[in-house]
């Protein structure tokens, strides 16, 4: 409670949600280094999956949804090599394809039903 009447105090209480709040999950996120560990779990899944098979992301901030688009866009990338060179030779191959090219987000009845749904993104894609 003390570090939430300092930010508080300093930040005021104007926002609808508590100040406090990002805070908290800013200290979480670090301390548990969950953006790290999502990014070594996503190439690791991938390389788990069967031909064909289908990896599920539910992320619930910005800073996850970056992660996991960015990394869904790498893995679906082919060749590499610069573009000066006419022929490929990194022979990159592409690993996933992406099937969401949007993020799916829950629809109002879902938010109305479940609050903890209004800031998720599904992405998925399949092993190719």
């Amino acid at each position: 409670t003390e570090l939430a009447d300092v930010v508080i105090r300093s930040i005021g209480k104007s926002m609808k949600k508590h100040p406090a709040k990002r805070t908290f999950q800013a200290i979480r996120i670090f301390v548990n280094k969950e953006l790290e560990v999502l990014s070594e779990t996503l190439d690791k899944a991938v390389k788990l999956l069967n031909k064909n098979g289908r990896l599920l992301v539910i992320t619930f901030h910005s800073l996850e949804d970056r992660i996991v688009k960015d990394s869904f866009k790498e893995l679906a990338r082919g060749c590499i090599c610069p573009k000066e060179l006419y022929v490929c030779v990194c022979n990159n191959k592409p690993k996933i394809k992406i099937l969401t090219k949007k993020p799916l987000v829950p629809s109002k009845e879902e938010m109305n039903e479940n609050p903890r749904s209004k800031s998720s993104k599904l992405r998925v894609c399949s092993k190719i």
